[in-house]
């Protein structure tokens, strides 16, 4: 069983990793099916998510940042129609203290900051007042130049230290290390070698101290290992997150709910 501390409540799930449904309230995320706010977010439900990753500002290859004012106004409505709903944890994914504050208030769980708590000196302090967990993401640069460079003398042990140190600011800023998880960053400022490294190796990350969350979905190098564009790229998502789980992966983030729950199900009786 695998269990998520949050704030207030703990969740668990029988399946061998807890699915997080994508909900860019965006208008220029890379997969369009994600756009659409609250409806999408309450399809997701209904498919079968375990977690909602609600965010306002894009961070795919190329995109520019958003202000924090328009950032709100994307967000907020979304979170405040799925808590008309649901009691489902709804993270959110922003590098912004005010940003999240807002979100926490409006009755979100989790901080997905792809800064690693980096941008907003102000954002784990308030994230440990309120003893919500926090996705602490490796990235090189910024969005729009982050594939200006990729390589690396080791990868694996470059985004592995990297992820460590951030996570032994959080927990001296307060943060429960029980509330920490990783991400890799797959696709950003990597090419495809690097990407491979880290689904092989992904459930190694920080010496397998804190929770794994692998996203893969449909990302371009799915495409380059399927020769898929991105409307077909599900099957290879599908293979990619089931390697990762079985890799140590605990929370794979997914546009595709419904079929990577059903992936998982059947995953949950053969390991």
């Amino acid at each position: 069983m695998k269990k998520l501390f949050l704030s207030d409540r703990v969740i668990e799930t029988s399946r061998p990793a807890f699915v997080m449904g994508v909900v860019n309230a965006t208008p220029d995320s890379f997969w369009k099916e994600s756009r659409g706010g609250a409806e999408n977010a309450l399809r997701l439900i209904d498919e079968g998510a375990d977690i909602l990753d609600i965010g306002g500002e894009s961070s795919r290859p190329g995109s520019e940042y958003v202000s924090e004012e328009e950032e709100l106004r994307r967000i907020i409505p979304v979170i405040e129609a799925v808590r008309r709903r649901s009691s489902i944890p709804v993270s959110v994914d922003t590098r912004k203290k005010n940003v999240m504050k807002a979100a926490f208030e409006a009755g979100a769980d989790i901080l997905n900051d792809i800064s690693a708590l980096e941008d907003d000196e102000e954002l784990a302090p308030f994230a440990a007042s309120v003893a919500i967990p926090v996705i602490l993401m490796h990235k090189r640069g910024i969005p729009v130049t982050m594939q200006n460079d990729t390589s690396y003398s080791d990868v694996f042990r470059e985004v592995s230290d990297y992820l460590e140190s951030r996570a032994d600011y959080a927990v001296r800023s307060g943060i429960s290390s029980e509330k920490i998880i990783v991400d890799p960053g797959i696709g950003f400022g990597k090419d495809l070698n690097a990407n491979v490294t880290l689904i092989r190796r992904c459930g190694e990350l920080c010496g397998k101290k804190y929770t794994v969350l692998m996203a893969l979905s449909r990302k371009t190098c799915i495409g380059q290992m399927t020769g898929r564009d991105v409307e077909d790229r599900l099957f290879g998502t599908l293979a990619a997150d089931i390697i990762s789980v079985i890799n140590g992966a605990q929370i794979v983030r997914v546009h595709d709910v419904k079929e990577t729950v059903d992936t998982l199900s059947v995953l949950s009786y053969t390991i």
